[in-house]
């Protein structure tokens, strides 16, 4: 969506309903966003002004967001100076990306005052800044001061609007001046030409338009009825007749073709804007949570692949101890029979192999007795570490069994609250206890629903109703362990992919019998919430919750399980 000029206007339009306001509450939930609350007419209002590129807006909003517990400077300074005073007008200026919000109120000996705020919504630029009545600049929430083309934005100097080589739109009298000023060789040309010439009107609006008239051609009458369109929507006295028209998962401003309501909502356009970026931010919020806790596990997962390449390598290292242990055998039997002097190798008979000669390698710089007590020495080395390489192998598989499932629980992921179930559980586990996330986790607070028995413990999962039964997936590895270990009953009958990572399924019975196409649908259940979802032919093991053990000190989502039956699954395409 372009948050151009003609849309900052509109949205502004319907803020002018809020002339008289009380300004009562003011918020700074980061250091790009600013929200005002007010009152009016026994309702309150939350103004949202976003200075964050590319993601710039004004507009009311319904989704508060938590703050800090120590408010910044900036805030703290638009509460001394707003608060309490009244919205006079809500303005922009010649299609400009500039709103002005003015207040008046009293002061604490009744005098008048004025104040105005200036958001300038101009990408990287973005600005919010307090002024006086006489436009001096009282602070802004980012101080500019260079040589470049921008505006220079101090404390204490007097606030001159950015300046635009640009032709304003007001300013055309009539369709010939309009047309005037732009030029073309074919259709394509039109919109660059318009974005370039006039101010507010962006390239992406005037080509949505053009489609929405079915222009086809270049003519006199298509482009007055092109200039007609943008006229009225530009100057449009009645907001309910506009509306965002969605084009290839983006959205333009475009009129209305329905009969407008009476009782349409007031502040239609702005509550739309509202949800567009709430749902926009909170995706892309999901997206570089998810990428950074991606990076830290995948970071994980390499550091113990490593490690299992290097217990390989000791473990094929000690494939060749009993020729140590052999050739210490021979020569001590033989030394008898060596000289002792200093050898590079040395030939014996191998009384294990029918007297076969065999040739032993020596270090000259040592006599052949101790070069047999190398052997042995090296023998009992390499024993002694086959036994703790074998318990470190074992111990490794495990860890990257356990990661590998965490990897798939982010792949699986849908939204934000589940990744902070995720942090909260590579947080308690030792594996992860040095590595660092980048990002923050944030507070949450999941609603518990009536299936939960334990009121403190966080569980959500996925519930399924199949002919009258429950069937219950857990959507992480500790709800996984609750769901399996906690909440079901050992009558309960329990599913889960064989040897690959997946959720754990949960059939409650409560005492009675489910048919084989219910167990079926289950199981197919259960392999589409796995890693194998893309497999046509998926094993499922089923048992009762009862066969289900969790061994001491296995991670989360670890278990083992005994007589069962497995169930070959095809997954249909979703």
């Amino acid at each position: 969506m372009a948050f151009d000029g003609i849309t900052t206007k509109v949205i502004s339009d319907e803020l002018q309903m809020l002339k008289g306001a009380r300004i009562d509450k003011i918020f700074q939930p980061s250091k790009n966003n600013i929200l005002i609350g007010c009152y009016l007419n026994r309702t309150n209002y939350l103004i949202n002004i976003s200075t964050q590129s590319p993601n710039y807006r004004i507009h009311l909003t319904t989704h508060p967001a938590s703050n800090p517990q120590n408010a910044p400077s900036f805030c703290m300074l638009l509460r001394k100076h707003l608060l309490g005073l009244h919205i006079k007008n809500i303005v922009t200026s010649n299609l400009e990306r500039i709103v002005t919000i003015e207040f008046e109120g009293f002061d604490d000996i009744d005098d008048i005052i004025y104040k105005k705020l200036i958001i300038e919504l101009m990408g990287k630029h973005c600005n919010i800044i307090l002024v006086d009545d006489n436009n001096i600049i009282i602070d802004s929430l980012r101080h500019i001061q260079n040589e470049s083309e921008i505006h220079n934005v101090i404390p204490h100097t007097k606030y001159t609007y950015p300046k635009t080589n640009k032709l304003n739109f007001f300013d055309c009298n009539n369709f010939e001046e309009f047309l005037s000023n732009i030029s073309y060789n074919d259709l394509s040309d039109i919109p660059s030409s318009i974005s370039s010439k006039y101010n507010g009107i962006s390239k992406v609006f005037v080509e949505n338009t053009i489609k929405e008239l079915n222009i086809n051609d270049i003519s006199k009458d298509s482009l007055n009825t092109l200039y007609t369109y943008i006229h009225d929507i530009v100057f449009s006295s009645n907001l309910d007749e506009l509306c965002f028209k969605k084009v290839n998962s983006n959205y333009f401003l475009t009129k209305s073709n329905l009969d407008v309501k009476e009782n349409a909502d007031s502040f239609h356009l702005n509550f739309f804007i509202d949800d567009y970026y709430f749902n926009k931010e909170t995706s892309e919020n999901f997206k570089t949570y998810r990428n950074s806790l991606l990076k830290l596990i995948l970071g994980n997962l390499n550091k113990y692949k490593k490690r299992l390449k290097n217990i390989d390598e000791k473990l094929a290292n000690c494939e060749n101890m009993d020729k140590y242990k052999l050739y210490g055998e021979l020569i001590t039997a033989n030394l008898y029979r060596i000289p002792s002097k200093n050898l590079n190798e040395i030939e014996l008979e191998n009384y294990y192999d029918n007297n076969k000669i065999i040739k032993i390698p020596l270090d000259s710089k040592y006599l052949p007795s101790i070069n047999a007590k190398r052997y042995f020495k090296k023998y009992n080395k390499l024993k002694n570490a086959l036994e703790i390489v074998n318990i470190q192998k074992q111990e490794t598989l495990s860890e990257l069994e356990y990661i590998e499932s965490i990897v798939y629980e982010l792949e699986s992921s849908r939204n934000i609250e589940e990744l902070f179930d995720i942090y909260d559980e590579i947080s308690e586990n030792v594996i992860f206890k040095t590595s660092k996330i980048q990002n923050k986790k944030k507070n949450t607070n999941i609603k518990k629903t009536s299936l939960t028995k334990n009121k403190s413990a966080k569980f959500n999962p996925l519930k399924f109703n199949i002919d009258g039964f429950t069937f219950l997936v857990g959507r992480n590895n500790k709800e996984n362990d609750y769901l399996t270990l906690k909440y079901s009953k050992k009558t309960d009958l329990w599913f889960h992919t064989k040897d690959i990572h997946g959720s754990h399924g949960v059939l409650i019975l409560d005492n009675k019998e489910p048919s084989k196409d219910i167990i079926l649908k289950c199981a197919e259940i259960t392999a589409y919430h796995s890693k194998a979802r893309m497999s046509s032919n998926v094993p499922v093991d089923t048992c009762k919750i009862k066969f289900v053990k969790k061994p001491k000190g296995a991670k989360p989502g670890m278990v083992i399980y005994t007589d069962y039956k497995t169930l070959y699954i095809t997954l249909k395409e979703k």
